[in-house]
């Protein structure tokens, strides 16, 4: 394992899709659209009994290793990310070529278990035996789920805008320029995104 885990990003940067378009924007929708239909998707995974696994650093380290074990064999990349303490959200581009998620969240679960086993007094199970996806359908679907990812943890109470929060893709968005730094201060999200 040897690599210490940076605060500010749970998953590796090589697993981050750069996006040409800000996720934030004033100005209309643009007047094209992306192929996203089997390609891009939304997850909510949680924790078994919504434990509280990673407010833990070495829950936190073995997920990432997870992750990247995983890419190695099934690619994907990471769009957007946030970890909270009993659940994860994240949108993610498969290529057509093998979208299965399920194989790949099966794979996570599974190393993750086995490196954070014995850990302390951590015991399995430590998830959920389902998980929640949804197919993007298009820009404005994109957009209202990386809003819902970088907002969840004001949602949650745990902060009071999502610049304080460390476990999320919302400051490399912010670095490129994707979303202002104060954004979400006087956000209103709609209850049925992340829901569908």
């Amino acid at each position: 394992m040897g690599r210490a885990m940076p605060a500010a990003r749970c998953i590796p940067a090589s697993a981050q899709r750069r996006r040409p378009q800000a996720a934030y924007r004033e100005d209309p929708m643009p007047n094209y659209r992306r192929q996203y239909f089997g390609t891009a998707w939304f997850f909510t995974v949680v924790t078994s009994k919504r434990r509280p696994l990673f407010a833990d650093q070495a829950a936190r380290f073995c997920l990432r290793e997870a992750i990247e074990d995983c890419q190695k064999r099934y690619p994907f990349v990471v769009d957007g990310w946030v970890l909270l303490p009993d659940h994860i959200h994240c949108i993610w581009h498969i290529e057509n070529a093998d979208p299965n998620f399920s194989r790949r969240w099966a794979i996570i679960k599974s190393q993750f278990t086995k490196v954070f086993r014995g850990q302390g007094d951590q015991e399995p199970p430590f998830w959920q035996k389902r998980f929640w996806e949804h197919c993007i359908r298009d820009d404005r679907d994109y957009e209202n789920h990386l809003n819902y990812i970088h907002f969840n943890p004001v949602k949650h109470g745990y902060v009071a805008s999502p610049k304080d929060w460390k476990w999320t893709s919302f400051h490399s968005h912010v670095e490129e320029g994707l979303y202002p730094l104060d954004w979400g201060a006087s956000l209103d999200i709609s209850s049925h995104i992340g829901n569908e």
